[in-house]
């Protein structure tokens, strides 16, 4: 592979890391520096996790956001033997070669089966698998690694690449599409409820006076919306508000809030007596629907227990790997 430079800096250069069962020694020392390698996604909190789901051998568990399937591997060796892991995601790019990974460590259709299904669809995944509840259920809510990695995807802001943003290509429209058809109104009212972003109306203003089909197009729109409004702005500042219209419009345009509260709505119907959830997210939107839901079900004695306290990672795993740094995880215990 011919890059420029001494180390491939893009992410379709990066052979090594793309490749890690051949390049396993390189792949090691990008993970040790604190790095999460191009292509691959660290599972966030797993000593937490398990703890949170209590997994036993014989359990039945569902995983609504398999990933990479760090979670899921962790989980699967504690369930054996006679245990049975259902996995759930949405993106058929991912899905294919997260089952792959995880039938080459040994997890066998006996084990483990995948569903290309939002967490939505988490009662009618059940009815397929004539279960009425599962011992416990996990869900790790926003975008994986594999997704920001990868410009051709849209997600990141780091990167050139079209303004897509969906989790199934293959459906919705992409972020590019959104922008053209929603109004200044809406769209600032979409930047103010998705992501807490204090300079939605003029940042709404700047995005629907052109038309933007790439990330770096939303990127340079959104810097100089703000530097003319506000010449003082730190560079921190501005890079924030990126970060904020970036989350906003992936939120939009996959219907993240919905799917999350159709989840929670059915979550306790999912669960067998006594089952356990836990819950991952990585703003505050989503934490907020998922501290209420909980504290909700458990004052009406849907859940017999739930987290009094929100669960955030160690500093020493923040360090090792930062994109741990917002998360938050709580957990209930059906009555």
């Amino acid at each position: 592979m011919r890059y420029s430079g001494k180390n491939p800096r893009r992410f379709h250069e990066k052979y090594k890391e793309l490749n890690p069962e051949r390049y396993e020694a390189d792949v090691q020392k990008i993970v040790a520096s604190g790095k999460t390698p191009a292509g691959m996604h660290r599972a966030i909190m797993v000593a937490d996790v398990l703890q949170a789901l209590a997994p036993r051998a014989g359990d039945v568990v569902v995983d609504c956001t398999l990933g990479f399937g760090g979670h899921a591997r962790a989980i699967l060796e504690r369930i054996q033997p006679g245990g049975r892991l259902i996995g759930l995601d949405v993106d058929p790019i991912e899905l294919p070669r997260t089952e792959a990974r995880l039938r080459a460590g040994g997890f066998g259709a006996d084990l483990f089966v995948a569903y290309r299904s939002n967490f939505a669809g988490l009662p009618q995944v059940l009815a397929r698998e004539g279960l009425a509840g599962a011992d416990s259920l996990l869900a790790d809510l926003g975008v994986s690694s594999m997704q920001l990695d990868n410009p051709d995807r849209g997600f990141t802001y780091k990167a050139a690449g079209p303004l897509d943003m969906r989790m199934n290509p293959a459906r919705g429209e992409p972020a590019s599409k959104l922008l053209t058809h929603l109004s200044e109104d809406r769209l600032a009212r979409l930047l103010e409820e998705n992501a807490d972003e204090p300079g939605a109306r003029m940042i709404a203003r700047a995005l629907k006076a052109q038309a933007i089909t790439t990330t770096e197009g939303l990127c340079r729109t959104v810097r100089a919306a703000i530097v003319a409004e506000r010449p003082q702005a730190s560079y921190a500042d501005v890079e924030t508000s990126i970060r904020r219209t970036f989350q906003a419009l992936r939120i939009a345009v996959n219907g993240e809030f919905s799917a999350l509260d159709t989840f929670l709505r059915n979550l306790p119907l999912c669960l067998a007596p006594g089952g356990r959830v836990a819950v991952l997210t990585f703003h505050s939107g989503e934490d907020r629907r998922v501290k209420k839901a909980f504290e909700a079900g458990h004052r009406d004695g849907v859940y017999a227990a739930s987290a009094d306290e929100v669960i955030r990672p160690s500093a020493e795993e923040v360090r090792a790997n930062p994109r741990a740094g917002s998360a938050k995880l709580r957990w209930a215990v059906r009555s």
